[in-house]
């Protein structure tokens, strides 16, 4: 069985190979002294008649369809361009003599001062990609693509579907959801039809959905299928998006186009494909444009995407792990360690809160959590629901900026390191025999982190906090409480001998 590998969509393939297809047409022919003899017959189209018995009912229902299609494809596919871009990178080759063993007399194309440094040459990568016309303002048009579209390009070209072309700029990219916005000039008399952007929040599985595009270089292509799914997760390519899943063809070049629902509006862009060919199968992925909707202001107005910070480590736990913190089957996102001085921390959220809610909103796992925080506004209050010790409580929490070096510092990350139950499998690996040994064990000890700081190891087994026994993890987080103390330690288990850290002080 072939493994199934998911491959991000990028620009067409140069040199694609084309296929032509050979069809045979039928004329209408006399032919004298046969009368056994059949043709096929040419249908007058402006009759409209079917050349076979169809309900009159069954076929006013198809027409209608078709005529929907039709309707939809005139109105939307002005809006939809074909994106041609330019990449040049600089890149270092070697020279043809560097893989030689030995040199009698030296390597005669190179000196001290360029030994090791090879050759540098430029290279020219072409591709093509979609977008959308979302907004105009003056001679000012922006089209809506991806960033593995147009990200890195150095000249872009915007072709419109009758045929003009504009050269495009590159107004702003984000790479963590993949998204860019161009832009181009064009004169104020002349007709560009912009998109109108949907709902993305209201799209349910079974709904039907045209994908537009430039697939392998056919501009203003257009397929037709379903909404398969919605909430599909993005991790696997590294967006932090959940995707609008869909079975309309999608190929290589259709990245950046709109997914359009039968009222013409854009639901979705085009961005990824599950294939095991590079072909479509049947499985493609759009992010929904309610996601995105922000990131066209904040393009404009500032070059890039503005994200929300919270200043908490996520982790995904086992339902072996949720069952020991008393949470077996509930849905929600577990915050394993919390940045000291951050939002979070000065809102009251601590290590082993498990979010359940913000802001009115069920939170079912951890990548939305991260969807929603990343999509809050800066300086705004948000209110989060969380369960601690059993007991559920309501934090209000004033959301920062993301920087780019927020939840960089190590040092500030308590407690630094995560906890696993002590298993009798773990108990095995660390060879612990004392059966009177209790506790959680430690793992992923962080640089520069308090935990490394008390040095605490990959492999301790945490006994006690603030001298409190702790047998597993529900009573490892609830010792950890940070609510009324102003200093923690840790009873620490190793090679058969019990230690107590030192004293970490809280400010």
């Amino acid at each position: 069985m072939k493994k199934w590998t998911k491959r991000v969509l990028g620009a067409a393939a140069a040199g694609a190979l084309a296929f032509t297809f050979v069809s045979l047409s039928c004329a209408r022919v006399e032919v004298r002294g046969t009368a056994d003899t059949a043709f096929a017959e040419t249908v007058d189209s402006s009759k409209q008649t079917p050349a076979v018995s169809i309900p009159r009912e069954a076929l006013s229902v198809v027409e209608a369809l078709q005529t929907s299609f039709r309707s939809i494809s005139t109105g939307v596919l002005p809006s939809v361009v074909e994106i041609d871009v330019t990449e040049k990178t600089t890149v270092t080759t070697a020279t043809p003599f560097d893989d030689f063993p030995f040199w009698f007399f030296g390597n005669p194309n190179q000196d001290d001062s360029s030994r090791n440094k090879g050759r540098t040459r430029e290279r020219v990568q072409q591709g093509l990609g979609s977008g959308v016309i979302v907004r105009r303002t003056g001679n000012t048009v922006y089209v809506l693509t991806n960033n593995h579209v147009a990200g890195k390009a150095t000249d872009i070209k915007v072709k419109l579907n009758d045929g003009q072309e504009f050269d495009g700029k590159l107004v702003g990219a984000d790479e963590r959801q993949d998204i860019a916005l161009v832009s181009f000039e064009a004169k104020s008399d002349s007709t560009i039809i912009v998109a109108t952007l949907g709902d993305s929040d209201k799209v349910q599985t079974g709904d039907i959905c045209l994908a537009m595009g430039a697939p392998l270089g056919y501009s203003q292509s257009v397929t037709q299928g379903i909404v398969s799914a919605t909430g599909r997760s993005g991790t696997q390519i590294g967006n932090m998006n959940d995707f609008i899943q869909t079975d309309a063809a999608i190929n290589q070049g259709n990245s950046g186009g709109p997914l359009v629902n039968i009222y013409g509006e854009v639901i979705g862009i085009n961005t990824w494909i599950a294939s095991s060919s590079g072909g479509s199968v049947g499985l493609g992925f759009a992010m929904p444009i309610n996601s995105v909707k922000k990131a066209i202001d904040d393009f404009i107005s500032k070059g890039k995407i503005t994200y929300g910070w919270l200043g908490i480590s996520l982790l995904e736990l086992p339902e072996s792990h949720l069952e020991e913190l008393g949470l077996k089957n509930q849905k929600g996102a577990f915050a394993s360690q919390v940045f000291m001085d951050s939002p979070a921390a000065k809102g009251g959220m601590q290590a082993g809160d498990f979010i359940i809610e913000l802001n009115g909103k069920t939170i079912k796992g951890q990548s939305e959590l991260m969807r929603e925080v990343g999509y809050l506004p800066a300086n705004k209050d948000a209110v989060f629901k969380v369960i601690r010790a059993g007991k559920t409580l309501t934090l209000t929490v004033k959301i920062e900026e993301r920087g780019e070096k927020s939840g960089a510092d190590n040092s500030k990350l308590w407690p630094g390191f995560m906890v696993s139950p002590l298993t009798d499998e773990i108990k095995k690996e660390l060879e612990i025999t004392d059966s009177n040994v209790k506790g959680v064990a430690v793992s992923n000890v962080m640089e520069k982190s308090p935990a490394a700081a008390l040095r605490i190891q990959n492999g301790d087994v945490i006994t006690a906090v603030n001298d409190k026994k702790v047998r597993n993890l529900k009573e490892f987080y609830e010792a950890l409480d940070l609510t009324n103390t102003k200093e923690i330690w840790f009873d620490v288990y190793n090679g058969g001998h019990t230690i107590s850290t030192g004293h970490y002080k809280l400010n």
